[in-house]
Formats: C-alpha cells, sequence, structure tokens
C-alpha cells in the first residue's frame, strides 16, 4: 500500500495538480479572526428596472386607494342610514322647483341631517335625485338621511284643516281663511252669494292658493244644493232654489239641533203658506249687521224688531231678499222635506232645544215658562256675584 499525503488546501500559482500543499500552521490569534462571509448576489438590471419600480409604487397605491374607498364608503352608508341628529319632530317645507342642492342644504341647515353632501350621494346612489317632492312634511325625532329620502319621494305632506261651520255668513268665511296662514295668496276682492259656501273642514297642504280653497267650497255648495233641489217636496211654498236656500238659512240660524230642524222649518213653511210673517230674531240681526254679524256682547231691542229692513220678518212679508247664513246639510234636508205638522210657533225651552205649538193661546203659555227661566237664572247668577264679591 502506498502512503499519500491528501492535501485540503488550494493549489498556489505554479503548483502542479496532485502535487502537495505545505500546510503552514496558524497562530492562535489567526485561527480566532472572523473570516469574511458570503458575499450578497448582486442584483439583475431587470430589478432594478423603472417599470417594476413604478408598477410596484401603482400597486401599492391602489391597494391604499380601495382601502380609503371602502372606508369612506362604509363611513358613507353608516352615516346615510344611521340615526340622525334632530333631538325633536319638527316640520320642513319644500318649496316647489327646488333643486336637491337647495333641497340638502336646507335639510343641514335645519339640523336634520348631518352632511348635505352625503345625502346628496344617497340620493343619487338610490337614483332619488331628481324624485324630490315639494311640501311640508313632518321629519321625526333622529330620522335617518334614508328615511327623510323616502318622506320626500313619498310626498306625504302634512295635511291642515279649515272648519267652515254652519251659520256663518260669506264675510265670517273669508275672514278665516284670510287668517289661515298656511294658505298662500291674495283673497279674492268679490264675495260669492250670501249662503254659497259649504259648511265643511277642508284639508289641504301648506301653500295652497286661497283662491283655491274658495273655488272648491263655492262648487262644493252649489253641488249640494242643486242636489237636495231636485229631490224637493212637490208643495213647498218656495218660487226658486234662492227661496230655497234663503229659508234653509233662516232654520240653521233658529236651531242647532239636529233633531229640530225638520220641525222648525214646518213652522215656517206652514206661516210662509198662511200668508203669516215669519217672525224669526236672525234676520233683523242680518238686517242690522249685515255679513259682518252681531258683536257678541249686543242684544236685540225692542227697537231692533220694530226698524224696517228688507231682512227683517217682523216687518216684512214672505221671505228675506236673500240668505243670512250658510246653511248646512241638514237645514237644506230639513226645508226640502220638512215634518208634517200643524205648528206655527215655537219658543226655547231652557234646555237648548225649542217647545213648539200650533195656537197662539198655547204659544204664549210657553213663552211665559220661558220668561220665568230666563228671570230665575238672572237671579241665581246675581247671587252668585254677591256671593263671591
Amino acid at each position: 500500500m502506498t502512503n499519500e499525503t491528501t492535501d485540503y488546501g488550494a493549489s498556489s500559482p505554479g503548483q502542479q495538480p496532485g502535487q502537495s500543499r505545505p500546510i503552514v500552521p496558524k497562530t492562535a490569534s489567526e485561527a480566532l479572526r472572523p473570516q469574511a462571509g458570503t458575499p450578497p448576489p448582486v442584483r439583475s438590471r431587470r430589478s432594478k428596472s423603472q417599470v417594476v419600480v413604478f408598477l410596484n409604487f401603482m400597486m401599492s397605491a391602489a391597494v391604499l386607494l380601495a382601502i380609503g374607498a371602502f372606508a369612506a364608503v362604509w363611513i358613507g352608508k353608516t352615516t346615510f342610514e344611521g340615526p340622525g341628529p334632530l333631538a325633536v319632530s319638527d316640520t320642513v317645507l319644500i318649496r316647489p322647483n327646488s333643486g336637491v342642492s337647495e333641497i340638502a342644504a336646507l335639510l343641514e341647515r335645519r339640523g336634520m341631517i348631518s352632511d348635505a353632501r352625503i345625502f346628496r350621494l344617497g340620493l343619487r346612489v338610490h337614483g332619488n335625485d331628481g324624485r324630490l317632492r315639494a311640501g311640508e312634511y313632518e321629519v321625526k325625532a333622529r330620522a335617518s338621511m334614508h328615511e327623510i329620502m323616502d318622506l320626500l319621494v313619498s310626498g306625504r305632506s302634512v295635511l291642515h284643516s279649515l272648519t267652515i261651520p254652519e251659520g256663518l255668513t260669506v264675510t265670517q268665511a273669508f275672514r278665516r281663511i284670510a287668517a289661515a296662514e298656511e294658505l298662500d295668496g291674495e283673497m279674492p276682492s268679490e264675495l260669492p252669494q250670501e249662503g254659497m259656501i259649504a259648511a265643511d273642514t277642508i284639508r289641504f297642504t301648506r301653500g295652497m292658493k286661497r283662491q283655491e280653497v274658495i273655488d272648491r267650497l263655492t262648487a262644493q255648495q252649489r253641488e249640494l244644493v242643486e242636489g237636495i233641489w231636485q229631490r224637493r217636496s212637490d208643495d213647498l211654498p218656495v218660487e226658486d232654489i234662492n227661496e230655497f236656500v234663503t229659508l234653509a238659512s233662516i232654520v240653521e240660524k233658529e236651531t242647532g239641533r239636529a233633531d229640530e230642524r225638520s220641525r222648525v222649518a214646518s213652522v215656517f213653511i206652514n206661516r210662509l203658506r198662511k200668508g203669516m210673517r215669519l217672525q224669526s230674531d236672525p234676520t233683523i240681526i242680518y238686517g242690522i249687521f249685515g255679513g259682518e254679524g252681531k258683536p257678541a256682547d249686543r242684544p236685540i231691542y225692542r227697537s231692533d224688531i220694530d226698524t224696517p229692513t228688507p231682512y227683517n220678518t217682523y216687518t216684512i212679508n214672505g221671505l228675506p231678499p236673500g240668505p243670512i247664513a250658510i246653511p248646512g246639510r241638514a237645514s237644506l234636508e230639513a226645508v226640502a222635506n220638512p215634518s208634517q205638522t200643524e205648528d206655527l210657533y215655537f219658543v226655547a225651552d231652557g234646555t237648548g232645544g225649542h217647545v213648539f205649538a200650533s195656537t197662539l193661546e198655547e204659544h204664549n203659555e210657553n213663552v211665559a215658562r220661558w220668561r220665568r227661566i230666563e228671570r230665575e237664572r238672572a237671579a241665581a247668577a246675581g247671587n252668585e256675584a254677591t256671593t263671591s264679591e
């Protein structure tokens, strides 16, 4: 066996392969000295390309934008659908031809939404930016922008009411219409015929024209009167529809009880048939004060009864020249088809109604009873006043 020496070192210059390299001994300090590590790989030219750098930037920017967009959408959706800032329910008026920006700014100014921009974007997302309707709306406390949007799209406006009661004159009815702040527009310069405005409660949205209200009530009364006139009894002692409404207006002013109207109507119709004067106190008042009406604290004097006017049925024969008030449906129906009685008189009974009589003697007894009731009430009122003092 041949003994060979293995060479674990690198060949030195000029040394032939296979030749042994002499072992060079190292000192202790050299053996402990750290050796150089493996150098990093050299980067390729492609990795240093500006295109790669730009693509990396764009990818990072896209990710950031996506995160930002998601956050913005989430915040906007939460704000649009979450509870609103309004602490107490309130109303808002959206005028005709208002733009989306104007409406959004109004809602923000009124404290109903927190951000007009989010509200506009929400409208656009839901396809409602051109569907908001004018009107007055009640916005509930803490209503979300989504709920407010639905409300404005629905057109469910707040409805106001105006009541014209039976027994008012047209002048008094006009005064109520003029005083309604929710209505808009000027009052007409001319009044309709007395009695020819419907006694009714009309519901309307804010901004409705006063002329429109008057036109509606006038048309409604005309239709009502003509319909009942067509169903009247054949033997009524009235010549035309004007006399029909006139008599119904007197019945309206004489009693406020529905169960009496037909019987009160029969008294006046019986008087007309017999050629008797109607002797209705409300006609005296209208003859003196007209459509303005009698002041509440002004009594009827004996001199008023004796003062002749075209409407004073104590001094004229038959019916006045026109109505003295607005008759309601019940009074019109009562005159068109009155009770069949022999009554010629009636007077208050002290309970809010009237007592009727077919003879003057019986009527005088009823009047004496009523006078006694009046004196007793006056005495009781005087005693109460003395006691309170």
